[in-house]
Order: structure tokens, then sequence, then C-alpha cells
């Protein structure tokens, strides 16, 4: 960006009148988010029907005069921040702001929110409906709107043809096997397919288009010195084994065919047998590390949706009790959660051409359910469930080849009701991770978890079958409640006179909940002593000072 956000802030007040990508807020403390959230999604779709790069919504200034008054909506740089997740886990895409600029203004604090324009060929829904805007009005995108912009055409790179390969630059033993998968796939066709010359079945199998070598047939069954006909894309597949320090102990780098080097990787992985602790009958006494599905799974949408235009190489981290997958670009469905939810083949790819190639080859499932059987495969071992991380423009999939808390797992295998949805959301509190607001509603709902956000723990009514000794830590991360409290401080001050906060605070804070931090742990006590107050059990006795009123 050349322009600074104060130049770019009195370009914006200049405008004569809102527009369709332009929006000014007063925007207090309590703007819904909700209502956010639509204004982000219309001026995404507007700023693509417009063919602007983005769009501004900014707040503190008033919209009809332009006049700057201060905004003091999420009043911190964090809180600010955080709202690019809160967006992207809602949109499409999990399209989110570019930027978010807070100007200090002599006139009131500005909020300047810089919104991307919706992705080509893809209209940006907030909670599943797509808005836009009629003038300065905001209103639900028409359907005319929806198809100009899923009309729009974007090149797929893996559907280009290579105009000096012949078929004499693929590999012949990748065809061999491109042929069993494909009447693997087809077995009704498999008589007719073994009287196809190798052109013939390259056609069907839509990996060539007439006879051309395509990219996608480079990628898949090209030979290795082949590579450089998609040039200064990688068909690359690096496989890395680390130690439990990071550091690297072995090496592969598979190149095409891509379709010979899954099995290349699959090879490499060490799936040792994990032992399980005996736990009466539960447990079988050994299990392969990692579902062989889950793998080849990771690897193969690794190469179904790599970004190749990104010049950038599939990555397979084999560490000592995870597999790390990555591969260049967005994840265009843009919640895996929705994805494994829904249960539903996705609506968009990135390659196409190459995707429908990998499924005649029985590379890939389109029909939506390969993430969602990884999931199912992890629950079955009680492992924890796939973790995904879209940051930094990639995919980044982590599979767990361990029980992460044995304790958990036999909650799994107990409360076999349980639903996948609410299995993933309890993974999240078993790895600490912030739920989100359905979520939250889902496991309070069933009384699943207990404690503030966004400190849950699991709920003593679901950890009732945990060993004494877990109980007893359960209730130390628990805490006790507030009656319990009040009435320790009470005794305590009977039964040494007027106390100072700090001692108060001395003779509760290990008493308190571990989930709690150092603040929080603080303006518990505060809260403890001002409902002590209240209810004329304590009251003052100097500066910061407590006694009993009783």
């Amino acid at each position: 960006m050349n322009k600074t956000p104060e130049q770019i802030l009195d370009y914006l007040l200049k405008c004569p009148c809102e527009n369709e990508v332009l929006e000014f807020k007063k925007a207090g403390s309590d703007f819904d988010f909700t209502k956010l959230g639509k204004y982000f999604s219309a001026l995404c779709n507007e700023a693509n029907l417009k063919g602007k790069p983005c769009a501004w919504l900014v707040f503190g200034v008033l919209d009809k005069t332009h006049e700057i008054v201060g905004s003091d909506y999420r009043n911190s740089t964090k809180a600010l921040e955080s709202l690019k997740k809160e967006i992207g886990d809602k949109t499409t895409c999990r399209t989110t702001f570019q930027e978010i600029f807070e100007l200090k203004h002599l006139k009131g604090r500005v909020v300047m929110f810089q919104i991307p324009a919706a992705p080509t060929g893809i209209p940006v829904a907030f909670d599943d409906v797509c808005y836009g805007r009629d003038g300065e009005s905001l209103v639900v995108l028409s359907l005319e709107e929806q198809d100009r912009i899923r009309n729009q055409t974007k090149a797929d790179w893996s559907a280009v043809l290579v105009p000096d390969a012949t078929i004499d630059d693929l590999d012949s033993m990748a065809i061999k096997v491109a042929r069993v998968n494909y009447k693997s796939k087809f077995s009704d066709k498999a008589a007719e397919v073994d009287a196809w010359d190798d052109i013939t079945f390259l056609n069907k199998a839509k990996i060539t288009i007439k006879g051309k070598i395509t990219r996608t047939a480079i990628l898949l069954l090209g030979r290795e010195e082949s590579e450089h006909y998609i040039s200064p894309a990688e068909a690359k597949i690096r496989w890395l084994l680390k130690d439990s320090h990071g550091n690297d102990k072995d090496y592969l780098i598979a190149c095409c065919p891509l379709l010979l080097a899954v099995d290349k990787v699959f090879a490499k992985i060490r799936n040792t047998k994990y032992r399980y602790i005996k736990d009466g009958t539960l447990f079988p006494e050994e299990i392969d590390q990692y579902d062989p599905f889950t793998i080849r799974e990771a690897i193969n949408n690794c190469i179904a949706h790599q970004d190749y235009s990104r010049n950038g190489r599939i990555n397979v981290v084999e560490q000592e009790d995870q597999l790390i997958f990555t591969n260049m670009g967005t994840f265009l469905p843009g919640d895996v959660e929705k994805v494994v939810r829904d249960d539903a083949p996705l609506e968009i790819y990135r390659n196409p051409f190459l995707v429908t190639a990998m499924f005649n080859l029985k590379m890939v499932d389109t029909a939506g359910g390969g993430i969602k059987k990884m999931f199912l495969a992890q629950k079955q071992r009680f492992f924890p469930l796939p973790e995904y991380d879209f940051s930094n423009n990639r995919v980044k999939v982590t599979v767990v080849g361990k029980v992460l808390d044995m304790d958990f797992a036999n909650l799994l295998a107990r409360h076999k009701d349980l639903s996948l949805f609410e299995i993933m959301a309890l993974d999240k509190v078993q790895k600490k991770k912030t739920l989100n607001d359905d979520e939250e509603r889902t496991l309070k709902k069933h009384k699943l978890i207990e404690g503030r956000k966004p400190n849950f723990i699991i709920a003593a009514s679901v950890t009732a079958a945990l060993p004494d000794a877990k109980k007893a830590e359960y209730i130390l991360r628990r805490g006790l409640d507030d009656k319990h409290y009040k009435e320790m401080i009470v005794q305590y001050l009977k039964k040494f006179g007027p106390c100072s906060k700090k001692q108060l605070v001395e003779m509760l804070w290990e008493k308190l909940p571990d989930v709690l931090d150092v603040r929080k742990k603080k303006n518990k006590i505060t809260n403890l002593l001002t409902a002590l107050r209240v209810e004329r059990r304590i009251k003052s006795a100097g500066y910061s000072s407590w006694q009993t009123d009783e």
C-alpha cells in the first residue's frame, strides 16, 4: 500500500457520499457483531462486482456528514485483531479483513477495516447468507449478482496443455498402475479398458485432452525428467523424519509421477504399533499408530488442492508421535468443521481437471467423505482429531498417532452416544482451544463442560468414570464453589482479626482453580470480597483492609 492510513482516511472522507464499497458508521462499543459480519459480506461481494481490489468500512465517522466523532468499538489492538479470526470463522473460504487500522485522530479514535474483494467465482457469505448493497442499504445479494460472481472464469492451471510433450514423456509403469486403478474404480468397464490403447485410455480417464498432454498428465503420470514441462511449478513431495528435538534424521524427495510417489512416501512412514495401557477389556493391546487410509487421504488431498502457481512443494513431516502434511494455497471450503459436519462434496475445487483425473484413478473421493473418514478413524482410536491450520496461505494438517490423554480417551470409549460434532468440540477443550458460540451452546446444553469462557473443562458428570486420583486433579482444576471461598474468608477474619487484602489474596491464591490466570484470580478475589460486603458479612477496616461484620 503506497498511502498511509491517514492519507487513505482523508481520501475516503472526501467522497461525496457512501457507495457500494464504502460505509461509515459511528459504531459505539456495543456495535452488533452479526451486523458487522453482514457488512463484511456485502462489501466483499460489491468490491468484486465493481472490479475493486477492496472496500472500506470506517468506524467513528458519521455517515451523512462525514464528521469524525470517534468510536470506542473494541478499544484495544488485541481485541481488534481477534476480529480477523471471528469473521473468518463465519465466512466463505474463511475470508477476513486484509488490514484493520486504528487511528488516533484529533477529533477521536477512527477504526478502518480494509475488506478484500470476494475471490473470483466465489460469493462470500456470512453465516451462510450472501449480502450486498443497494445504494447505501444493506440487502441480501440478489441471485443475479450471485450468478454473475459464480460465472466469473478463472483458468484451471491443471487443465493447461503442454504443447511440446508427448505420450513418450509419461512413465509406462505409472500408466499401467493407472489402468489397474481405473478398472478397480469402474469395474463394469474392465474388459473394455483392456482393449483401449494408451491414448484412448488417457482420454477416457480425463488425464489428456484429445490425445494432448496436460499438466495433470505430467503431475500424475509424467517421467521424473518431464517435470521441466510445468516449471517453475514443482511436482514433488518431500518427506522429512525428525527426532524429538526437531533435528532432521532422514528425508526423501519423491518427484513425478505423483501416482507412484504417494506409495513411495507411504512406505517411508514408520507406522509402528501403538500399545495401549489396558483398561479392563476396553482397549486392544496394540494398534497401528496411523490409519493407512488417513495417510493416503492426507497426501492425495495435498496433491489435489496444491496451488501449483505458487511453485512450492508438498511436505510430509514425520515426528515422534505425529504426522504433519502441508500444501500451498487456501482451504477453499473455509471451514473444515463444516465439511465434516455436513458430510457433503466440496462445491469448489482449485484444480478441477486434476481432481477429476484423481477421482478416476481412485486417488480421491469427490463424494465428500474423505475428510470425515479421517476424523472417524482418529475417533475410533480414541486419538486426538486431525487439526487444521490455514495460516500463511497454506493448509497444514496434523494427525497425532497416540492418545493425548488416556482418561479423555476412556471417556470417549464409555460415552459412545456422543456425536462427532460434540467430540470435535470436546477435543478442543482437551487441547485448551477456544470454542465457538455453537460449540459452547451445544456442550453447555448437554452439560458436557463447566467453567467460564475461555477456560472450560470437561463437566463432572462426564468425568464420573475417572479414577480417584484424576477426580482429585479435576476438582483442583475446577475449583470450589463461591460459597466455600466466602466461608474461608469469613473464618479467616474471625480467627485473625482485621486483614489486608494482600493477606487474603495470599491465603486464597493456591486454592483457586489452575485454569484461572493471574488477572482472573485477582478479579475473582475482588468479586468475592464485594459480594461479602453486599451481604453485610464483612466490612472495611481502613484502606484496603477487611474485618467481619457478624
